[in-house]
């Protein structure tokens, strides 16, 4: 019998790694401050990540080379559209809007995934499933805050494309696999390291890295600081720590605790650049989670689901 210690743990465990991966925004924000452009952050990040994580991903394949082989499509679409696309969107929102209104439109995804299946097979979607994606789309129009402040339309297009990214995310990690988790994070972020260096060498992405001093929690310090909690915390030690707690909890529970990583991300940016949602904003955003959740405990009961569950690895896109 298992033990029923094991949940609780997996849910403490779960919550350190949401808390983990809301960092990543509101520290990247210091160094996009600072003049880093959302390109040149993103690379870094994936860089130093996929170092980090290599030779883990290493040792998870046990020298089984042939699976990369068989799966480089896999490989290269989860670095490409997950890695490399997903970051640099939310980055780049992140950039022009404050990181938890941000975030909260990336997480509109399980929403665009059942707008993207409803006009691909013409069927509508359960009632539940129906409501919440209401429930979403009206805190999303709240979270704008249309009528309070003119909001940035370039950074709600950015955020969105992080939701579609996100999505693609989904249905790349549905497809059954043999590789282990570890080696397809390392090949992704290894593929989107590629990519993003080439955007930048060629000139695709602006290149803007200034080694500068940042100022962090009322303290100024090297801009090394701030990458290197993103790096080795809000990537690196976050993908291993949802790793641990699926595997104590299950997908189902680690993918609605991974909600709370919006509310670290928010508390996060309030303690380290003073962002504080309005009031209205506050309500869209707990509109949008409450519509998500509602989305994916239909999708969790119908073994014919629209919204594919997500695992751990979902969280390492931010």
């Amino acid at each position: 019998m298992r033990s029923t210690t094991a949940p609780t743990a997996g849910i403490l465990v779960g919550l350190v790694s949401a808390l983990a991966f809301g960092a990543s925004g509101p520290f990247v924000k210091t160094l996009l401050e600072a003049g880093w452009s959302p390109g040149s952050a993103v690379f870094l990040r994936t860089l130093g990540a996929a170092i980090v994580l290599l030779p883990a991903g290493l040792v998870a394949l046990r020298g089984r080379l042939a699976l990369v082989l068989r799966e480089w499509r896999l490989i290269v679409g989860f670095g490409i559209i997950a890695v490399a696309g997903a970051q640099l969107c939310y980055f780049a929102a992140v950039s022009r809007m404050p990181v938890g209104i941000s975030l909260l439109i990336e997480y509109l995804a399980p929403v665009l995934l059942v707008i993207a299946a409803w006009a691909r097979s013409r069927r509508a979607p359960s009632r539940l499933t129906a409501i919440g994606s209401i429930v979403s789309i009206g805190g999303l129009v709240l979270v704008i805050d249309i009528a309070g402040a003119t909001p940035d339309l370039l950074g709600v297009l950015f955020a969105l494309g992080a939701a579609v990214c996100l999505g693609g995310y989904f249905v790349l990690s549905a497809r059954p696999t043999e590789l282990p988790p570890v080696a397809l994070a390392a090949g992704g972020l290894l593929v989107a390291s590629v990519a993003l260096g080439a955007a930048l060498l060629i000139g695709v992405l602006p290149v803007s890295a200034p080694l500068v001093d940042v100022r962090l929690l009322g303290a100024i310090v090297p801009w090394w600081v701030p990458m290197l909690v993103i790096v080795l915390v809000a990537t690196a030690f976050g993908y291993v720590s949802g790793i641990v707690a699926a595997s104590r909890m299950g997908e189902r529970l680690a993918s609605f605790v991974g909600l709370s990583e919006v509310l670290f991300a928010v508390l996060i940016a309030w303690l380290l650049l003073g962002e504080v949602p309005t009031l209205i904003q506050a309500i869209g955003g707990a509109l949008i989670v409450a519509g998500v959740v509602l989305v994916r405990l239909d999708g969790s009961r119908a073994a014919t689901a629209v919204v594919p569950e997500p695992v751990p690895l979902a969280r390492l896109l931010d």
